[in-house]
Order: C-alpha cells, then structure tokens, then sequence
C-alpha cells in the first residue's frame, strides 16, 4: 500500500482545488496554498479558502462529503511554504508558465523533505523542460500526473516519469492514486500533449474542419460521430461546447510549439474564423451565453445551432444516422452518404494518427485505447475500434487514398490487434508479438472471467458466474440492469445453487450502473391492461426473492456502483454487507413516479433507523427520518452520503477504484464464510395512528406553501400509512411480513390511481419526474 499520509497542492484554480478535494475523499488530509490576496486586510489564506467555498457550492460537487472538506487546510505561498515539510506527495498546479513553475520548484526543494514526490498537473509542457536546470536530486523526485477535469468523476490518471524519476517514488505514487484516489493510471511517455489530448484534441480539430469543409450541420457531424462509433452522443461539437471553445485556441498553440515538424497534426492546425469570432462573443460553450447549440429563452425555450457556413443562429434540426449505418462502424466508414463520407474523413484520419504514435506516446496500444475510452469516454479506443472495422480494411484505404500507411497497420496486416488465447486477453505489440494485457494486483473483472468460462445459470435478463474460491457472481444484463420476472427467477435459482454448491455470494454488474430498479415500462404495460393480478404477483416475487436473499444460509455482498435506484437499492439492503463504488447513487425513489417501494426496503430501512446512534429511541424519530427520505426520492451524490443516509452502514466498505469493487467485494464475502450465521428475523416498533398523522400534517405543511403538489399528499399518505404500520398499536410489535404486507397493499393503492400512472408515464418518455 501507499505510504502517502498528508499531501499539498499548491494553485487553488479550478483544477488545483479540484484535485485537493479528491484527495481529501480519500480521508488524506491536504495543504491548500494559493498566492496571498491582493487586499492587504484579507486573511493571508483568502484566496485558497474561496477556492474550497466555491468547491463545495459547485455541482457537480468535487467533494463527496462535507466532511471531507474538513480534511483541507488553506494557506499562502508566501507564508506557508514551509509546512510542505510535512508532506508525502506535492502537486503544483498553477498557471502554465515555465519560468513560474520553477521558480515554485526552486522554493519548494528548499522546504521539502528528501524523497517528497513533487509533481505537475501541466499538460502543455513537456517534462525534460520543467526539470532543466534543476538540481538532479529533484528531477529523481519529479515526474508529471495529469488529472483530467473534473478530476473527481474522471478516472483517467496520465503519469509521465522522467529519465531520472526514482521507480520506487513513481510506483508509491501511482500505487495511491490507483487504490486511494480510484484512477485508473496509464503510464504515457514524456511527449506532446501525453496520450488521450494528443489524439483527442487531433480528432476534434479534424471533425471541427471537416464539417466546415462537407457544408454540414452540427447536428449531422454530431450524429456522424456519435454512439455508432462508440462516441458519446455530444460528438464533436456537443463536446467543444462542454469543455469550452476558448480553450482550443491555446491547446492548439501549445501543440503547434511543441509537434515535430513532419507531425500530421500540423495539416489541422488552420485558423478557424467562426472560432475566433465566437470566443470573442462570448460564445464559448455552456459555460458562457452558448455555443455551437445553444437555447433560446426569448418567447421560449427554443434549442438553436448555429449554422456553420453562415455563423448565425437557427432552431436545431434532428439529424439522423440510416438506420442501415447506425449499426454498424464499419458499414459507416464505408458508405457514400454524406454522413459516412465525414464519418470516415474524420476516423480514417484519427485512426491512422493513433496508430502511427504508438510506441512514441505509449509503450502499447492498451494504454492508448484505456486513455481514448477514459479520458474522452469513448466506448472503444481506437485500436478497439480498428479490431471492430478491420485494421485490413482500413490500411487498404488508406493505400487506396494515397495516405501513409502506419507501420503498426502493416504489422497486423489481416489479423487483430486483441485476442483471446487460453482465457487470457493479448495485444499486438510493436515487435509483432502477441503480449498478456495486464491488470494490476487486486483487479478482477467480470469481463476476464468472461473470457475463461461460461455462465453457470443464464436466461435474457441475468445471468451467475463463478469468480473462484465457492463464491458466485450474480449479475443483471438488462437494459440499465432493470429488475424483470426473470431477474427474479434466475436470482432464486442462484440462491439454491449457491446453497448447494458454493460458500458465498456478490452482486455486481461491470456495467455502469447497479440498477435502476423495477422495469417501469412493464408495469405501466400490466396496468394499462388492467392486470392488477400480475403486478401483485411480481411485487410479492421481489419481496419474496429479496427475503431468501436476505436469509441465505451463506453470506451475500452487494456491490453497488453508479445508480442503485428503487429496485436496486432495496436488493442492496438485503445483502449482509455492502462494499460500495464511492460513486454510488443510491436511493428509495418510488415516491417520485407515485409509488412507495415495494420489495422490503421500507423494513429495512426502519430497522437501521431505529438502532441509530444519536437518533432518539422509540418509533417515531426512526419512521419520520426515513419519510422524509423516502418522500422526497433522496439519492446520495456519493457512497460516502449513502452512509450518512444509512443506505450504507457504518460496517459497510468503499471502494475507490471502479476496478477494484469485484475482488473486494468477494474478499469481503470470503472473510463472512466461516461460522456464518443467517441474520435474525427484526421485529419493529411502528408509530400507529399518531405517528401517521405527524407525517400527513408535515406533508399538508409542504403543500400549503406551494413545496408539494395534489397528488404528492396522496402518496406521502400511502407512505405514511405504511411507515406507521397502518391499524398497529403503539405498543404492540410489527412482524416482518406485516409490514410487506402493507408495503404490497399501499403500493396496489397507488398504482390504480391515474396520477400515479400518469407519473410512470412522462418519466418513461422523458427521464424526469412529473410533479401532479
């Protein structure tokens, strides 16, 4: 493990407060320092304290918790340089100007300890710069870690060690930015813009000249580069809006000083009018008054583009992809619409560059597609890409077209560059051999096991996997990993299995989210047809598959990551232990489509309120806390607020790797096996009659002031009426299957009603809630 215990951060910008607060969500403590402000009466720490204020007002948040704020400690460079002494690890992060980075170098080694690693966030300026001059014993010291923005929800880490970086600093340091910090670290070499901004940058400065030159919209370049190729749907011009038009201009000078002459980079690197005219305006994407979109709030909300020939605003047209090319990248690339002619002026281009830098940027071609897919979220890297289209066929066209032909194209020549041999997964390297694509010690994927086996249980919605040691992988493969009837049969069939065969159980997914609950679509299907009968049937299914989960007589873990919503939280409830993604969205949120959750997490979540630390005994304290969870469809913003929500419990882990969540959550499960006993049946004490009105007079409250609409006091009832037990007395306790009986009594209740179905309805056709 790593040895780093405080860290500093010098540069309170954006990116440098950024970076501070994902290493205080690791619960390392951090020096903040910043230049002192220019009013002389102002706290010497004013301008890194604004920074962390600002922070924990920004959304998306880059704390995950208030608490880890406490853990930063602002000061001043001119004043508080000296407390780096303390420090393991110091990241400099200021403005990208090579004489102030060393003159902050020259005073930082003269505070520092001996072996304290010093970095720079620059991704502008290559390393042998930074450490010229400086004294050896420094540059052993020294390498570059490029966080990607917002470095909280970016997992891509680009580490770049110099020629007399200390292997056994770099090693400490990727060691914890991998299990600590949770990125996923690739290694690049000390070169122009690293790996995912070289090509990256590359790929929007072709797309951006090409659509100019086809006469395109941004919507048709867009639809061209979209999810066909495996690009996320903002494309190209979606994209520069995100990250802002104004910051090209100086990523393209930058790469114009630093490319080497014959560079392919050079032929995009033209002056774009339109460009500059925007950014002058002011129109430099969401940020500022729009960009290549932007709405329209005069007389409305209208959604505009601007037109690329003309440079004047018009209302946005849908544009489309044939559904012959939609499918398919290579049909795409190959095509003569005007569409698949882009297409393939932009990729042919970016995968033929990508090719042809490796190994100048990357000592192989997973390190490329891990910074492709993790840096610019693409589905496929561009090697990836190329396996999918054929790397023959793009190199023949390449040839056709009278471009050069990279040497790694030639090398595959009609074969692959990924390959699956004896359950392992090889690339093509750059010496024409076939090499073991590595992970890191302690990452199990589900998509390795994949490799090596066949599912043990499998139908269309699910499917169990052994993941070695008697412990069995239970995994939903559904559109969002919704629950349906069969999730629910193949769970009960892998509770038996695992009785009979196995020792423990994990449920996870590699996909990106846990679950987003019940399949709404089928439940507003059964209602629209009247069949009460079979929505009862399945909530008594979930109810019944949750409890012989919960009751199992070996142990359970969930493993949640991304949303674990409704469905997904309350399986998450019934496990014995959680060992949570920390990015993990996790919520009872029934009550926004008019509902009450159904399959036992009302109980669940009552017993855990009710053994509170802190919270006043007796039923009411437990019963309300849990309202005014449930009725406002609380989601937590991170694992850590799911704790502080009792999704989590205090004995449930976090895992700040994506990567890493498998083979701790199993490891949890085999540290459960032994002398493992199945969880006693709780008995609740529910509030009654009193408790229930309590609840309705808050929600009546709401009402009256506008905060909660018409039928919000019809499911805020239902939910009050469940939470205190409906006819139950005071003192008498509520068994456990009383209370899922009311839970599938209230939520029958309130499906029937129009405006509860009328809520199921606009959130499937919109992915929001309607508020009636």
């Amino acid at each position: 493990m790593s040895d780093i215990r405080k860290a500093c951060v010098v540069g309170a910008g954006v990116m440098g407060v950024a970076i501070a607060a994902q290493i205080a969500n690791s619960g390392t403590p951090v020096l903040l320092l910043d230049i002192p402000p220019k009013d002389p009466g102002a706290p010497r720490d004013q301008v890194a304290r604004d920074a962390v204020a600002r922070a924990l007002k920004t959304e998306p948040a880059p704390f995950m918790s208030r608490d880890a704020a406490k853990l930063v400690t602002t000061g001043c460079i001119d004043d508080d340089l000296a407390q780096v002494a303390a420090c393991d690890w110091i990241i400099e992060a200021i403005i990208e100007r090579l004489d102030l980075k060393q003159a902050l170098y020259r005073k930082l080694d003269a505070h520092r300890r001996p072996g304290c690693a010093v970095s720079s966030n620059t991704s502008t300026i290559p390393l042998a710069q930074l450490t010229a001059g400086l004294p050896e014993h420094f540059a052993t010291d020294f390498l570059i870690t490029h966080f990607f923005n917002p470095p909280r929800y970016m997992r891509l880490l680009e580490i770049v060690p110099g020629a007399h970086t200390d292997p056994r600093l770099l090693e400490r340091i990727s060691n914890f930015c991998d299990r600590r910090l949770g990125k996923s670290v690739v290694r690049a070499h000390d070169t122009p813009g690293f790996i995912a901004n070289r090509i990256g940058t590359f790929w929007l400065q072709r797309g951006l000249l090409a659509a100019m030159d086809a006469g395109l919209t941004v919507e048709e370049a867009d639809a061209a580069m979209g999810r066909t190729l495996g690009i996320p749907k903002t494309g190209i011009f979606g994209l520069l809006d995100l990250v802002g038009l104004d910051l090209m201009p100086h990523i393209n000078a930058s790469m114009q000083a630093s490319l080497p002459e014959r560079d392919p980079f050079r032929a995009v690197l033209r002056e774009v009018p339109l460009l500059n005219r925007m950014i002058e305006q002011g129109l430099i994407g969401r940020k500022g008054k729009g960009g290549f979109y932007r709405v329209n709030r005069t007389g409305g909300k209208i959604k505009e583009s601007i037109g690329l020939v003309t440079g004047e605003y018009e209302p946005s047209r849908r544009a489309e992809l044939p559904a012959a090319l939609a499918r398919d990248p290579a049909a795409l690339l190959a095509s003569d619409h005007k569409l698949g002619r882009y297409a393939w002026t932009v990729m042919g281009a970016t995968l033929s560059y990508a090719a042809s830098l490796v190994p100048e940027i990357a000592g192989d071609i997973a390190s490329v597609d891990a910074a492709m897919r993790l840096g610019f979220n693409w589905k496929f890297g561009p090697f990836e890409l190329l396996d999918r289209i054929g790397p023959a066929v793009v190199a023949e066209r390449l040839a056709r077209e009278g471009e050069t032909v990279p040497k790694l194209l030639t090398q595959v020549g009609d074969g692959r560059f990924y390959r699956t041999e004896n359950g392992e997964v090889k690339q093509f390297g750059v010496d024409g051999g076939l090499h073991t694509v590595a992970r890191a010690e302690g990452v199990l994927l589900l998509e390795d096991i994949k490799c090596n086996t066949a599912p043990l249980l499998k139908n269309g919605s699910a499917a169990a996997w052994d993941i070695g040691d008697g412990v069995v992988c239970f995994e939903i493969t559904t559109k969002m990993n919704s629950f349906d009837e069969q999730v629910l049969t193949l769970l009960g069939k892998t509770i038996a299995m695992v009785k009979e065969r196995f020792t423990a159980l994990v449920l996870y997914t590699d996909a990106e989210n846990f679950s987003a609950g019940a399949n709404l679509g089928l439940a507003l299907f059964a209602a629209n047809i009247a069949a009460w009968g079979e929505i009862e049937k399945s909530i008594s299914a979930g109810q019944q598959a949750f409890k012989a989960l919960k009751y199992a007589p070996f142990p359970v873990v969930a493993a949640p990551a991304g949303l674990a919503l409704g469905g997904g939280c309350e399986i998450a409830l019934h496990a014995d232990a959680i060992q949570a993604h920390a990015e993990l969205y996790m919520g009872l949120v029934e009550c926004g489509v008019g509902l009450v959750p159904g399959w036992g997490g009302n109980g669940e979540m009552l017993a855990r309120w009710q053994t509170a630390p802190g919270l006043p005994r007796g039923p009411m304290p437990a019963a309300s806390k849990l309202f005014e969870t449930v009725s406002t469809a609380t989601v937590s913003k991170s694992a850590a607020e799911a704790r502080a929500l009792l999704f989590l419990r205090e004995t449930d882990g976090i895992t700040m790797n994506r990567d890493r969540l498998l083979a701790d959550a199993k490891a949890r499960a085999l540290s459960m096996v032994t002398d493992y006993t199945a969880p006693a049946v709780p008995e609740l004490r529910l509030s009654g009659a009193g408790g229930r009105a309590a609840m309705q007079l808050a929600v009546a409250a709401l009402h009256k002031q506008g905060m909660a609409k018409a039928h919000d006091l019809v499911v805020a009832d239902g939910l009050a009426e469940l939470l205190s037990g409906g006819d139950t007395d005071l003192i008498d306790p509520a068994s456990e299957k009383s209370l899922l009986d009311l839970e599938r009594r209230m939520f029958m209740r309130l499906i029937r009603t129009p405006a509860t179905l009328a809520r199921i309805e606009h959130m499937l056709e919109t992915g929001k809630p309607l508020r009636n």
